[in-house]
């Protein structure tokens, strides 16, 4: 009834022509509406089955380079504050270095002077030492010397007088040349 309809409504010229055609082709009409209605299954059958899925493949896809790209976006930040963060860190670490060298530099400054005082005072002491080491040695020297000169001078006396001195004699000579050497 419906092809009915659509056949009624074309012009009856080009229905003679057509039929003429189809049936020099060999047309025949229930195999061309068997075949419609076996192609028509068969999209349906692949609008849901096949066509459907691969849509909804395609959709979640796009959904996901989408979601990438949201977050090569939000990584693309991310490398941006942490590069930010890290030259402020370069930044701070280098002002710290410069802090640590110059702390150095005086606390190398301090240890020098400390040294050069603590080599003065060592210095000091050596001279002390050989001063004292000096006096001791004039000291003896100069004993040696009294004892030497005394011995003499009771000698000389002794060979000049052509006696022999008594030891109260010496004694008194010693004193007398001991007390002319130290004046």
């Amino acid at each position: 009834m419906f092809v009915n309809a659509i056949f009624a409504s074309i012009p009856a010229e080009l229905m003679e022509t057509a039929s003429s055609v189809g049936k020099q082709f060999g047309f025949n009409t229930w195999a061309f509406v068997a075949q419609v209605l076996s192609f028509s299954i068969v999209c349906g059958a692949l609008y849901k089955f096949a066509y459907h899925p691969l849509l909804k493949l395609l959709e979640d896809r796009r959904q996901k380079i989408e979601h990438t790209y949201r977050e090569a976006a939000a990584v693309k930040v991310q490398v941006a504050d942490a590069e930010r963060r890290a030259a402020e860190i370069v930044v701070q670490a280098s002002s710290g270095a410069h802090k640590i060298v110059e702390e150095a530099k005086v606390a190398a400054q301090q240890f020098q002077e400390q040294q050069m005082q603590q080599a003065k005072l060592e210095a000091e002491a050596l001279v002390a030492k050989a001063r004292e080491a000096t006096q001791r040695d004039y000291d003896r020297m100069l004993g040696e010397l009294r004892a030497e000169v005394a011995r003499l001078v009771v000698d000389t006396t002794a060979k000049v007088s052509g006696k022999v001195l008594t030891a109260d004699d010496q004694r008194r000579l010693l004193e007398e040349a001991g007390r002319e050497i130290a004046a």
